[in-house]
């Protein structure tokens, strides 16, 4: 495993010195892809940056999903290095290739954090908007995951941890838009649906040890992703009382 991250981390740097990294801006932001293809598009009458696995950078194996998926394959926001605490928020809407790659396609898309900068670790929480609505259960209870890479991917956590300690239902769906909000808090993140007044999941422990870094949009296997409205609100850790905020809205 940590010969499959230094290799990551050595093709990263070496197209990163190159200049390889294809960058995208919409609007006032501007995004490096990282094992992505995307372009800025006009979807439903406004501006998006649409985002797919790129499997050629990162291949995929039905048989060795652990290790293929929660990887870096996301649109990293250019110019913000530093985020420790606060908001993340964004509008994201997200559909399944067709044909898609494997059967187990659920519309994955979200947001990493924290993120270093060569990629080798960071936090995520995604949902599958597929399982979302569905009317089975145990099936929603699959709609959220959180994640850190590189030593705590999903099927690590549900193989470590008790069920539903890193996983959750929310009210997603495919083909819609969906305002994902998450404040971040020292160890601790929850996350926000639709603007809703209370949250539909929460870390209460992150696993990660990288504590800073960049902030970016994922999406994995067999999705096509489409995201707007970014805006990342800065706070120091909260403890008690509400501190000053310090709104990065690049």
């Amino acid at each position: 495993m940590k010969k499959i991250h230094l290799i990551l981390i050595l093709v990263f740097n070496t197209l990163y010195a190159a200049g390889q990294i294809q960058k995208l801006t919409l609007k006032k932001q501007t995004f490096e892809l990282h094992n992505v293809t995307g372009s800025i598009i006009e979807f439903e009458g406004k501006k998006v940056l649409k985002i797919e696995r790129d499997l050629k950078a990162i291949p995929f194996d039905v048989n060795n999903i652990e290790k293929t998926v929660d990887e870096p394959h996301y649109a990293r926001l250019v110019g913000l290095e530093d985020f420790e605490n606060g908001t993340i928020e964004v509008k994201m809407y997200s559909q399944i290739q067709d044909p898609p790659p494997y059967p187990g396609v659920a519309g994955f898309i979200g947001v990493y954090f924290r993120i270093k900068e060569d990629d080798s670790a960071f936090e995520g929480i995604y949902v599958r908007p597929k399982v979302g609505r569905s009317t089975n259960q145990f099936f929603r209870n699959h709609a959220v995951q959180y994640m850190s890479y590189p030593h705590a991917k999903f099927d690590t956590l549900r193989k470590s941890y008790p069920p539903g300690s890193y996983e959750g239902s929310a009210p997603v769906a495919l083909k819609e838009w969906i305002t994902m909000r998450i404040e971040v808090n020292g160890e601790t993140a929850e996350m926000f649906i639709n603007n809703m007044k209370y949250s539909s999941f929460i870390v209460d422990k992150m696993l990660g040890h990288n504590k800073i870094g960049g902030v970016g949009l994922y999406v994995d296997i067999g999705t096509i992703g489409y995201f707007k409205d970014l805006k990342i609100t800065k706070r120091e850790l909260i403890e008690k009382s509400k501190k000053d905020e310090k709104v990065n809205d690049i």
